[in-house]
């Protein structure tokens, strides 16, 4: 079969797809989509920053529409989750736990995540730790007491804190809950009972060929460079792999509008025929994450839907080119712009102190109905009973200029 040639506009369709965000969903959210989304992303990148709703919560809700975010916090504390180092820190199925665990086996190569020598330097303490964990059951740093404060007048990590952390990295324990957010540990050996090293490590090498295989699958499209960054993987032999994955039926190239040879992973030939005809259609519009797997790769996100992208919280205020935890803004295919936000829980407002728009896209009637549902659902899914808008580009929103009441109804 000759080489499948695709506009930008369906490679872009297809990525969506891939990953859940081509239409809006067509039925209420269940308990049981946590999982299935998180098997379709492959990872949920968490992070901590509660100036809206945290990211893990707005990656799903992105996706299900409303839901109630203690789901999430449910699907890790029944085991249907696990957390663990991926692309960066993040929730993934419990049944890949064979995916990670010869990392957690080497921490010493985990980089800045694992300190040897402060594990070493507290041998006798953290065994004690341990020990205290055997007897007496699941613990949070929150549990322990801080014994000093920093050198700089600020307050350091707890040393237990960063024993726990340490010992999550090297695999010695799991997290099982989180509450208020933070971590539950327990031991590995508990969390795990079942599992054999002995009998049931696979090699690195196995390991991460299951890992390309699900970032190919949840990515749908791709250069070979977006694939390995999907699990933060040290560039593997992609052209032999990808040959095989072709000899397989895994994967078929294909040649798309000014990005020139991809591949397309086999799960989408059938919306690929569709999008090659100009049938395949993306209609949601929605509010992302930073850390949306769509956008986390900053560089796919600007080859691929050119959006130039940085996330700026770790800016200094003077420099800010857009604001402080500014989300990207998803509209029929295509991120259209973004939004620096603040969900003020206490009054039930949504603010959006600023919005803008890419240079490339014209303010129409779909365009505005599009995102002012996107963010009334947005903001109605955290409590927000109104919405009020700072700058925004003079042509949109001209009936609501400072924002609209959210009708609870």
């Amino acid at each position: 079969m000759s080489e499948r040639k695709l506009s930008l506009s369906a490679a872009r369709c297809l990525h969506l797809a891939a990953q859940g965000l081509l239409k809006k969903p067509r039925r209420r959210a269940q308990a049981d989509d946590v999982l299935s989304t998180v098997r379709q992303m492959s990872l949920l990148q968490i992070d901590t920053i509660n100036v809206v709703a945290r990211s893990p919560y707005l990656v799903l809700f992105s996706r299900l529409g409303s839901y109630p975010p203690q789901w999430l916090d449910e699907a890790l504390s029944r085991g249907d989750l696990m957390e663990y180092w991926a692309h960066e820190a993040c929730f993934l199925p419990r049944s890949d736990f064979p995916l990670v665990r010869h990392r957690m086996l080497a921490p010493q190569n985990m980089g800045w995540k694992y300190k040897t020598e402060w594990m070493e330097e507290h041998a006798a303490e953290i065994e004690g730790l341990i020990a205290h964990i055997q007897e007496n059951g699941p613990v949070r740093s929150a549990d322990f007491e801080h014994p000093r404060k920093g050198a700089s007048g600020w307050w350091e990590w707890k040393p237990h804190k960063r024993h726990l952390e340490g010992l999550f990295t090297a695999g010695k324990v799991m997290v099982i809950g989180r509450h208020n957010f933070q971590r539950i540990y327990d031991l590995t050996s508990r969390v795990m009972p079942l599992w054999d090293d002995e009998r049931d490590l696979l090699s690195q090498e196995e390991a991460e060929e299951v890992m390309l295989q699900n970032s190919a699958r949840s990515l749908g499209i791709f250069r070979p460079q977006w694939l390995a960054d999907y699990y933060r993987l040290r560039q593997p032999s992609l052209p032999a792999i990808l040959a095989r994955w072709q000899k397989e039926g895994l994967v078929v190239p294909v040649e798309v509008e000014s990005l020139g040879a991809l591949w397309l992973h086999t799960d989408l030939l059938p919306l690929a025929e569709d999008a090659i005809s100009g049938k395949l259609r993306a209609s949601h519009s929605a509010v992302l994450s930073p850390f949306d797997p769509v956008v986390w790769d900053r560089k796919r996100a600007e080859q691929l839907f050119d959006f130039s992208y940085r996330l700026e919280c770790y800016t200094p205020a003077p420099k800010r080119q857009y604001g402080y935890f500014v989300l990207p803004l998803l509209h029929q295919g295509k991120l259209v712009g973004r939004m620096d936000s603040k969900m003020h829980r206490k009054t039930g407002v949504l603010e959006i102190f600023a919005l803008y728009l890419q240079d490339s896209v014209r303010v129409s009637a779909a365009l505005e109905k599009g995102l002012r549902q996107a963010i009334t659902d947005f903001a109605s899914w955290q409590g927000a009973k109104r919405i009020a808008i700072g700058h925004r580009p003079a042509e949109l929103f001209t009936q609501t200029p400072v924002g609209w009441e959210i009708d609870i109804a």
